[in-house]
């Protein structure tokens, strides 16, 4: 029984691995260093809003075996035609941007070369001999090793901190006001934990577990697996906020846009505040959650492409799994070699596009698992339901605040 317990965990860690990156390790030590604790607000709102639709991914997976895309067909091609656009749009630049926070911490930990479009080149190759020699299994494996690291590698740094910090914390929250102050809001909202669309990543890792096991997955068994992942992001997300206020706010410090200065400054605020015993946690928690993110999101994209595309297709094209590993590989690389100036424009236009169509996707899983295509005794109960409205409300007050602020 607990084998059987233990082989179900995977999509959720998954998409702790695809969730925790730029959100935690970028977004998340900016807010914390900015705004000291005053965003905890932000941080805890966004992950119980968010949560319904998330687990909606899982949870329809396990209920009919089909993925979120196939549920998305079947509310009429439209739909999945407008997720194509988007995440196709996108999916170059968000792999641009987790690939070359992780190319900056790789330049800083192992030297080699300070080119980071090399290092961004090297880990995707990486990332893609790991998809191709171990597929889905060897990912599902991996991911569990790295979480554990992750996690643990996190407290430490966090304990430490906090037995070091010698004022008092502030825990006032804080509503940014100003045009610059409410966009980092908005994309600290957007990529957390994460975008809205990785719910469609859950649901195809799920139906692709399935493939993997000799039993089922049941729905317990799956909201089960994903719960653990999200509070891992929660609680990550809130280690990570800590960090940037006990280190670094009120240090005087501005950081860098590009991604080898900043990986500099953050490992070394930390190892300057917390002593130099401290780097090779930080250096290890910093990578792994980086490396984590970028081996997922090579993954998930792709499948997710490839499915959209047979869909909307209705049969199986030759535009499947590696074409469009190739594709995003390439699209990257030209991002990266021609517009790795503009990152961190870039990185801001993306988190803010994923909060506005945060309100699309949120509208769309909650109609599909609460509709006919989801059989009655899988549906999410009253409370769930509620939570799920209040979200639908809170993405799209927020959205609208934001486009009448700017």
């Amino acid at each position: 029984m607990k084998k059987i317990f233990f082989q179900s965990l995977g999509p959720g860690l998954l998409f702790a691995g695809a969730a925790i990156g730029v959100s935690h390790l970028v977004q998340s030590t900016r807010a914390g260093a900015e705004f000291g604790f005053g965003l905890f607000w932000a941080l805890l709102l966004v992950h119980i809003f968010k949560y319904p639709f998330f687990q909606f991914g899982p949870r329809y997976a396990a209920a009919t075996g089909e993925t979120l895309l196939d549920g998305y067909k079947k509310l009429g091609k439209s739909v999945l035609a407008i997720y194509y656009v988007l995440n196709f749009a996108t999916m170059f630049t968000i792999q641009a941007a987790v690939t070359i926070v992780t190319a900056g911490l790789a330049s800083k930990l192992f030297g080699i070369t300070n080119n980071l479009v090399i290092w961004s080149t090297i880990l995707m190759a990486i990332s893609i001999l790991f998809l191709v020699i171990g597929k889905y299994k060897l990912l599902d494996n991996l991911m569990k090793i790295i979480i554990v690291i992750l996690t643990i590698s996190t407290i430490i740094a966090v304990s430490v901190a906090l037995s070091n910090a010698k004022e008092t914390f502030d825990f006032q929250q804080i509503l940014p006001s100003g045009t610059v102050e409410i966009t980092f809001l908005i994309a600290f909202l957007g990529w957390m934990p994460a975008p809205l669309d990785v719910s469609i990543w859950s649901s195809i890792w799920s139906v692709e577990k399935n493939k993997n096991i000799i039993q089922k997955i049941k729905l317990k068994e799956a909201i089960f697996d994903f719960n653990v992942g999200y509070i891992s992001t929660l609680i990550l997300g809130i280690c990570f906020v800590s960090l940037g206020a006990l280190v670094m706010f009120n240090s005087g410090e501005t950081f860098s846009n590009k991604g080898i200065e900043f990986s500099s400054q953050l490992i070394n605020l930390y190892t300057k505040s917390l002593g130099d015993f401290s780097y090779i946690f930080i250096a290890i928690a910093a990578f792994t959650t980086m490396f984590s993110t970028t081996i997922t999101t090579i993954d998930a994209s792709p499948r997710a492409m490839t499915i959209t595309t047979n869909l909307l297709f209705d049969k199986k094209t030759k535009l499947n799994y590696w074409f469009w590993i190739t594709i995003l590989f390439l699209g990257t690389f030209i991002i990266l070699t021609y517009f790795i100036g503009e990152m961190g424009v870039l990185v801001k236009l993306a988190t803010i596009l994923s909060f506005l169509t945060a309100p699309f996707f949120a509208i769309l899983n909650y109609v599909l698992i609460t509709g006919k295509h989801t059989p009655k005794e899988h549906q999410p109960g009253i409370y769930l339901k509620i939570v799920s409205i209040v979200g639908i409300f809170f993405l799209i007050g927020f959205s609208i605040w934001f486009l009448t602020s700017i």
